[in-house]
């Protein structure tokens, strides 16, 4: 059995999200042309992310040291709170530079179809943070997806009753799409328009 080292290679990089064969192919034969230390460093980088890279154990978002910088961070304020469904959507707020408060990562959606539930959240968490008092507005910023928004109306229903204020991102973010795709303009627009739930 000839093992073919380009193919493999193809073949790999099309389980990447968003690589299809065209664009694995196009990577490989890339890569071939490349010199060995920037592959090299590559390798080392995509290693150093799965050697050194962990989840906040207060907010869950991705970090090398936890707790987290936005975590830790003095200048950031602990009233408000932002709730978002993967650690990548945190990136897309803080592009807007106009949040200064903390964040919660709740790693998913309600999705009953897929068989997650409330549990298999990062929900008691998030209870737990706002329940000491300090928070003052909770900022629902899951995606305004079928998923995202019974996730939100879900939470608003448990927050409400701790004291805290309850707010849902503005929908100038297209529905049905993904918070990552949110340009910075459209995701400032969308955290200053936030409605109360």
């Amino acid at each position: 059995m000839h093992h073919d080292p380009l193919a493999e290679l193809v073949t790999a990089l099309q389980r990447l999200p968003g690589i299809g064969a065209k664009s694995a192919q196009r990577l490989a034969y890339h890569l071939l042309k490349t010199t060995r230390e920037d592959v090299d460093a590559l390798c080392a980088a995509m290693l150093s992310v799965k050697n050194r890279v962990t989840y906040c154990s207060i907010c869950s978002n991705i970090t090398d040291v936890d707790p987290c910088h936005y975590c830790t961070d003095p200048a950031r304020e602990g009233r408000t709170m932002c709730v978002v469904e993967q650690p990548e959507n945190v990136w897309a707020v803080e592009r807007t530079r106009g949040f200064r408060g903390k964040y919660h990562v709740l790693m998913g959606t309600i999705a009953p179809l897929q068989g997650i539930g409330p549990d298999d959240l990062k929900i008691k968490g998030l209870l737990s943070r706002v329940a000491d008092g300090s928070v003052e507005e909770v900022i629902l910023a899951t995606n305004p997806t079928v998923e995202g928004e019974a996730t939100a109306l879900y939470l608003a229903k448990l927050l409400k009753p701790l004291g805290v204020r309850v707010s849902r991102i503005a929908m100038g973010v297209p529905v049905g799409s993904d918070l990552d795709y949110a340009d910075e303009f459209t995701m400032s627009k969308a955290m200053e328009g936030r409605r109360d739930m």
